[in-house]
């Protein structure tokens, strides 16, 4: 049902899960442990199942957070749970208070999970190609220091994601990120169709870390597209399903 970072599980009083797929309720296409509210499941289901990634990261239902995800460099902090209507927009959540578990939901974007055990504050950001591209993980590491984080104190870990192997992009998306720095060329390699290369997210996702100051990243190495464990939206998008769970990978201090 979940995978372990080695060095978030060394924390003391820290209460992490990088979801798989396995041990829910959700049939078909979503099974089994979809937690998307956006997606197109009975949403009763994905209640239960978001009750049980709740459970095993010992939190009550309702203080297990998730972001209406919008691929952005947004941060909210989060302090109790959400007030009844629509989830906040954004795509990184941070917190020190105990009892509320942050959720990154992914379906092939990288979730990331953040601590500092010395100052006691977390984080989770939802770190897709363009959210990396404009600054989610920084503003989650600048949002931690406001709560007392120091960013040589952070302990990063990169989850389940698309990799390079899998991760298919035209030109213009390379384009972009050459635009940006030119040394980003390094992410990318020739793909076997012409006009088209094969996208290094985990790297640059860790270039980002590492330059805004993390020293200690532990990086999974799992790959969504090819490992059936984990949902993923461009093999579904291959496949021609209708639609796609998404995993809520989730952090929190123990209360």
């Amino acid at each position: 049902m979940t995978i372990a970072s080695s060095l978030l599980s060394a924390v003391p009083g820290l209460r992490h899960a990088f979801f798989t797929r396995e041990g829910g309720v959700s049939g078909g296409i979503y099974s089994a442990l979809n937690g998307g509210l956006g997606s197109h499941d009975d949403q009763a289901l994905v209640a239960e199942n978001r009750r049980r990634m709740a459970e095993h990261v010992g939190v009550a239902p309702e203080r297990f957070l998730s972001l209406h995800q919008i691929h952005s460099p947004d941060v909210l902090v989060a302090e109790a749970p959400w007030p009844n209507g629509p989830r906040p927009k954004g795509d990184a959540l941070v917190t020190k208070t105990p009892g509320i578990a942050l959720g990154v939901s992914t379906a092939d974007c990288g979730p990331v999970l953040f601590v500092d055990p010395q100052a006691r504050v977390i984080g989770g950001a939802h770190a897709g190609w363009k959210g990396a591209l404009t600054g989610v993980l920084e503003s989650t590491i600048a949002a931690m220091e406001q709560l007392g984080a120091t960013r040589g104190g952070i302990i990063a870990a990169i989850g389940p994601l698309i990799r390079q192997d899998s991760y298919e992009v035209g030109n213009e998306f390379v384009a972009r990120f050459i635009e940006q720095d030119a040394e980003n060329a390094v992410f990318f390699i020739p793909s076997v169709r012409e006009s088209h290369a094969m996208f290094d997210l985990a790297g640059f996702i860790r270039k980002r870390l590492e330059a805004a100051g993390i020293l200690m990243i532990d990086d999974l190495g799992l790959d969504t597209y090819s490992d059936e464990r984990f949902f993923s939206y461009r093999r579904s998008v291959h496949r021609k399903e209708p639609d796609y769970g998404r995993h809520v990978h989730a952090i929190a201090l123990e209360a």
